[in-house]
């Protein structure tokens, strides 16, 4: 344990003070932990460059995907893994001195000394905010399929979070207070279900109460039942794929003539239009709109900055 604390510590102090958090660094660390482990402590650092002196040698994208998807990160850190940058070499000195130096002093545990880059490359990428790109050239839906694919992917590299969930949860939200006006709309972090908020649903607008899900279930349906017979109308907005399965469900509680079930994308979308007029400036600045009232509101109830979105116009 004192030997773990130890490392931890001199890796710590050397990722600050060098500012070891960009992609091209973090590449350089994978890649001469890795050569390490592979030939031994210490290392020559004029031995890793390539014979014309330019580049450090196996330091490509290539070789970075590789030591990550062993950890099932599959996003990629950097196209050219900081090959082709000018710092590289400089930054592979660096390093390769202070993996020496960590040798020397007793500390030989390479295992550790990945596993501390693989968190490190976790956090770079939890720090990275969505993205969305409106493109004359591509429809609405499909844009906001790419960002929930981009939410999806980060909910499958960190398999104890909801982040599509919570994404979509505060693009209805959005949206809600877009339609009503700041201030309409009462958000809730995604991290408390309803029930333990004795609330009726996610969001209630006018006589009606909307259900944000990725996995409609029985216990949705209940729900709805519960809005029904309170005189209120229940809407479900979910995933795609999911559509057909909520009505399935309020089809064998007799409820499928009474709930109405949205996909997203498609929820999304046709207000989008709507407000842009049918024409391309001005889906811009509706989306843009959309955007920022999400952030504001991940501000106010999230913890997560990671959950944010840029918009690419």
């Amino acid at each position: 344990m004192f030997m773990s604390e130890g490392l931890n510590h001199l890796l710590s102090e050397f990722y600050i003070e060098n500012t070891f958090n960009t992609k091209g660094k973090l590449s350089v660390a994978l890649i001469m932990t890795r050569k390490a482990k592979e030939e031994g402590l210490p290392l020559n650092p004029e031995s890793l460059l390539t014979d014309k002196g330019g580049q450090v040698k196996g330091l490509g994208g290539g070789a970075v995907q590789k030591i990550l998807d062993e950890y099932e990160i599959h996003r990629v850190l950097a196209r050219e893994g900081g090959r082709t940058s000018r710092g590289s070499i400089a930054n592979m000195e660096i390093y390769v001195a202070f993996l020496n130096s960590i040798y020397f002093k007793g500390f030989h545990d390479l295992d550790y000394v990945e596993k501390f880059w693989i968190e490190k490359v976790r956090d770079f990428f939890a720090s990275q905010p969505l993205n969305i790109n409106l493109d004359q050239a591509i429809s609405i839906r499909a844009t906001i399929q790419h960002l929930l694919d981009q939410a999806k992917e980060r909910q499958q590299e960190n398999p104890f979070s909801q982040y599509q969930g919570t994404v979509i949860q505060h693009l209805v939200g959005a949206k809600l207070e877009h339609l009503n006006g700041e201030g309409a709309i009462i958000h809730h972090s995604s991290s408390t279900s309803d029930s333990q908020r004795g609330r009726p649903g996610d969001f209630e607008v006018g006589d009606a109460v909307l259900h944000i899900t990725t996995a409609p279930g029985e216990a949705l349906i209940k729900k709805c039942e519960e809005n029904l017979r309170k005189g209120v109308k229940p809407i479900i907005v979910t995933l795609e794929n999911k559509v057909s399965v909520a009505q399935g469900l309020a089809e064998n509680n007799r409820l499928a003539d009474r709930i109405d079930v949205f996909e997203i994308g498609q929820f999304l979308a046709t207000n989008i239009y709507e407000i842009g007029k049918f024409e391309f400036k001005g889906q811009k600045d509706a989306v843009e709109k959309l955007i920022i009232i999400y952030n504001e509101i991940i501000d106010k109830v999230e913890t997560d900055p990671s959950l944010k979105i840029k918009f690419y116009g």
